[in-house]
């Protein structure tokens, strides 16, 4: 299964992103929104639609993930209202406060567009996986959940990920049924340790 396309984007096009979900967030203590970009002030690449997760960690702890996985907004807007949402509306969190924002290290990931799986069985789909590479999308029983190719750094077997991954979803761990739908995509990551 080749890699899916992902946009591309140059260091200095990641950099403007990072700047503006740090000042998204910072923004929102006092607007308690996220901002409404006015697109024409960025390149083009910026204002095509893109799906995006924004990742903000404390000392290596997360402090709050949350994004779309459809292409529905601008990439800059995208990414200003995912950098928001991560930092004062992820349920498993409390709001992130002014004094941690320093501490904060943003992670931007963009995603390249779904693509479904055909698999007939467990087996096929965690034979098929490709550990660090792909992310993948669990949908059965009205239940969904994904987990981003970056939380093989954390779970660094097809079984153990496919199994978080059902539990995430609210779904037993050896969970399998002729109704599941399963979609994997990859990303472009970057953060803000990197961007120097």
């Amino acid at each position: 299964m080749p890699p899916l396309p992902c946009t591309e984007l140059s260091p200095a096009q990641q950099g403007q992103l990072l700047e503006i979900a740090r000042r998204s967030i910072a923004q929102g203590f006092a607007t308690r929104a996220a901002p409404q970009l006015e697109l024409g002030d960025y390149d083009s690449e910026l204002r095509e639609a893109a799906a995006v997760f924004v990742t903000l960690t404390r000392e290596g702890d997360l402090r709050g993930c949350v994004g779309s996985l459809q292409a529905n907004d601008a990439l800059v807007q995208a990414v200003a209202s995912a950098a928001f949402n991560s930092a004062f509306l992820d349920r498993r969190f409390e709001p992130v406060r002014p004094d941690e924002l320093d501490l904060l290290n943003i992670e931007i990931s963009v995603l390249s567009p779904l693509q479904p799986l055909q698999v007939e069985s467990r087996a096929a789909l965690l034979e098929c996986l490709r550990p660090g590479i792909d992310g993948l999308v669990i949908e059965d029983l009205g239940r969904r959940a994904t987990f981003l190719p970056k939380v093989w750094e954390k779970i660094d077997s097809p079984q153990a990920f496919v199994e978080q991954l059902l539990l995430k979803a609210g779904l037993p761990a050896g969970y399998w049924s002729d109704s599941i739908r399963v979609q994997c995509y990859q990303c472009l990551t970057f953060a803000e340790n990197q961007a120097e």
